[in-house]
């Protein structure tokens, strides 16, 4: 019997991702959309129209890329900018209606989990501890263990939420980026407190969109490249590097830098700056970046 195909959903603050997957193994298809369904949502405490619009048309095109691919099961999870939404089930509604599975609301616990799972499948466990960072819009989940994620937390600081917050101006004034670095570091002071084992990772795992358009803009690619953006090690000064140069330029001029695609120009400063705070709050002189995620978490979800 031929290995099943499955796909795996991900609408997540900033954008709205697709992995199909034959036994888990073979990539079938893997696409990425930014739909910006958290846009607003920190200060209306509800998914505007227009993201939830923006949202359901991707799920539409990933439908017709499913059934193309035969598709048998789908898992479709919503995360950050649907857990801080009142109005979230207009969105589940629609997108039921179009992907034929009702979205899960996972918790930051449950996200980390999966993230991890994804994330260290195919590390050698010589390399762990891992801490597990998967940067997103809305929030910041880091998970701690080798083999499995023995603890796990998530943090209400993310590319999106940094940038409607606290980045007012164009380049952003010192004092609001002090402000995001600020609040990241309170966050990561009740990591210390709360999850301690945190400290003892050997290996720093940066997952999703911040981290791997810093290993891309570190590198000058003109095109995404994933062979060159997986596993790649950016160190910590190159982090600092690329954050100080996004930081104080224009969002126009922000635009030109190869790796950059348009719809991350304006909240990458954003998750830059949880990035640096990171990797300066524990002392990691590197950040192993990997393009495995929660999608592959939660293909491999499909197939236990």
């Amino acid at each position: 019997m031929s290995p099943s195909v499955v796909a795996a959903i991900d609408c997540g603050t900033n954008s709205t991702r697709l992995l199909v997957s034959r036994g888990g193994t073979e990539t079938l298809d893997r696409l990425m959309t930014i739909t910006r369904l958290g846009e607003g949502v920190d200060q209306t405490g509800s998914l505007a129209p227009g993201a939830i619009d923006r949202t359901v048309d991707c799920l539409r095109r990933y439908r017709e890329v499913m059934d193309r691919l035969g598709v048998e099961a789908v898992r479709i999870t919503a995360t950050s900018a649907a857990r801080d939404a009142a109005n979230r089930d207009e969105l589940f509604d629609a997108a039921e209606a179009v992907v034929g599975t009702r979205p899960e609301l996972l918790s930051g616990l449950a996200e980390g989990q999966l993230s991890f799972r994804g994330a260290t499948a195919d590390l050698d466990p010589d390399l762990g501890p891992f801490l597990v960072v998967d940067l997103g819009g809305g929030s910041t989940e880091l998970c701690v263990g080798t083999t499995v994620c023995e603890a796990a937390m998530s943090l209400d600081v993310g590319c999106v939420r940094l940038t409607e917050k606290y980045l007012h101006s164009d380049p952003p004034e010192p004092e609001e980026l002090h402000a995001c670095i600020s609040v990241t570091g309170a966050h990561l002071d009740d990591v210390d407190r709360e999850m301690p084992a945190a400290r003892q990772a050997r290996t720093f795992v940066g997952l999703a969109g911040t981290i791997s358009t810093a290993a891309a803009v570190e590198q000058g690619l003109h095109a995404y490249d994933r062979d060159k953006i997986h596993h790649f090690e950016l160190t910590k000064a190159a982090a600092e590097d690329v954050f100080r140069t996004l930081a104080t330029e224009s969002r126009a001029d922000r635009a030109f830098n190869p790796g950059l695609e348009p719809g991350r120009v304006d909240v990458i400063v954003g998750g830059m700056a949880v990035l640096v705070k990171i990797m300066r709050h524990f002392g990691f002189e590197s950040c192993l970046v990997s393009e495995s995620d929660i999608l592959d978490g939660m293909v491999l979800s499909l197939l236990d």
